[in-house]
């Protein structure tokens, strides 16, 4: 595992804006965490932009998690954080999970979807959306989409998982099957936005995204101020993201660790190069698979990640065996993972208070079987 005390990638600069003088309510926070103004000002610190392709974006910043939070509450109820005496007996200490495997589409990205496509302009909404997906960021779209009454169409690999392929289908979005691969799905999308003038929702570059999907670390700050470490799964990195930015302003003692699949590190090899990198994606948990690393999370992780893991697909499918066995959840490869490097780290755990983000459930029946088998 690499840790660092920082990185800049050659791809993103620094602006400094003024603080917005618009206030901002904070409920549940104040005896938590101290006053509303007093995290916006550790919030508004220097602006960070990233480049990807032609187009700088801008980081979301804590701001925007707290509006993300009012815009998604009346669609998604809080998720669980629970803790079994079975996973703090295999830690070693106290472990808490936070149960995005509890969302209506079964994974964490909803969030971000809901919070995105509430926001969309009147001639998007008219334009249609179109994203690429191994599976839960369509479903997310998928969700979201028929919740606003937009139009939906997801680019899927040729075997992708069949129960979110179902869950897509069943919430009205056109699925396509293109590739071997997500990264293929990917490139197959966003050609068809361009010919036919689609919202092409990018799964990792989308401030909005990450803005929505950092509500998870909210919510568990709020039902766990104490919480030291918070393990949290990669794929495009927009989890890990969002988790970094909420932790650094509302606890920057708090160590985030981030976790990817071995067997396809791009987003790993990406922080720790300081630049984007392209690796081969034969990991058999598809939430963490990707083949090459996001512009936008990327750059964020290197400037606010200080450690990330790897872990083997054999270490993943066993932890989905005790997310069964010790928490009576189903967690597929993905949602699995940070429960893998909290395994694997156990011995750094004595006495402090781990959070560990189960992504999603969305496990394919011959994963199950695959995990079973061990």
């Amino acid at each position: 595992m690499w840790r660092a005390n920082s990185c800049r990638p050659p791809y993103f600069g620094r602006r400094s804006l003024a603080p917005r003088s618009r206030g901002y309510t904070a409920i549940g926070y104040t005896q938590r965490f101290g006053r509303p103004r007093d995290l916006l000002s550790r919030a508004s610190r220097p602006t960070t932009f990233a480049k990807t392709g032609s187009f700088i974006l801008k980081f979301p910043t804590f701001q925007d998690v707290l509006h993300a939070q009012r815009r998604i509450r009346p669609y998604l109820a809080p998720t669980p954080l629970y803790s079994y005496s079975a996973l703090n007996e295999l830690i070693g200490t106290h472990v808490a999970v936070k149960h995005e495997n509890y969302q209506p589409v079964g994974a964490f990205k909803v969030r971000g979807g809901v919070n995105l496509v509430s926001q969309l302009t009147d001639a998007e909404r008219q334009q249609g959306l179109i994203a690429a997906s191994s599976g839960n960021h369509g479903q997310s779209i998928a969700y979201a989409a028929r919740l606003f009454g937009v139009s939906a169409r997801v680019v899927v690999p040729r075997a992708a998982n069949p129960g979110k392929v179902a869950a897509m289908q069943g919430m009205g979005a056109t699925v396509i099957f293109h590739g071997e691969n997500f990264d293929e799905a990917k490139l197959h999308c966003e050609q068809l936005a361009r010919e036919h003038g689609y919202r092409y929702v990018h799964s990792g570059d989308e401030p909005l995204l990450i803005a929505g999907v950092a509500t998870e670390t909210l919510e568990m700050l709020s039902d766990d101020p104490g919480l030291d470490v918070i393990i949290v799964p990669i794929g495009g990195g927009s989890g890990a993201a969002g988790a970094a930015l909420v932790a650094q302003t509302i606890n920057p003692a708090l160590r985030v660790i981030g976790v990817q699949a071995e067997r396809s590190p791009a987003a790993y090899e990406s922080w720790r190069q300081r630049r984007i990198v392209t690796a081969p994606n034969l990991t058999i948990a598809e939430g963490l698979g990707t083949g090459t690393g996001f512009s936008l999370p990327q750059a964020m992780l290197c400037a606010m990640l200080k450690e990330f893991l790897l872990v083997s697909d054999e270490e993943i499918l066993q932890a989905m065996v005790w997310m069964i066995e010790r928490a009576h959840t189903l967690a597929e490869g993905a949602g699995a993972a940070a429960l893998a490097a909290a395994y694997r780290l156990r011995g750094e755990f004595s006495g402090k208070r781990v959070g560990i983000i189960c992504s999603g459930g969305n496990s394919s029946i011959a994963q199950l079987k695959q995990a079973l088998a061990l």
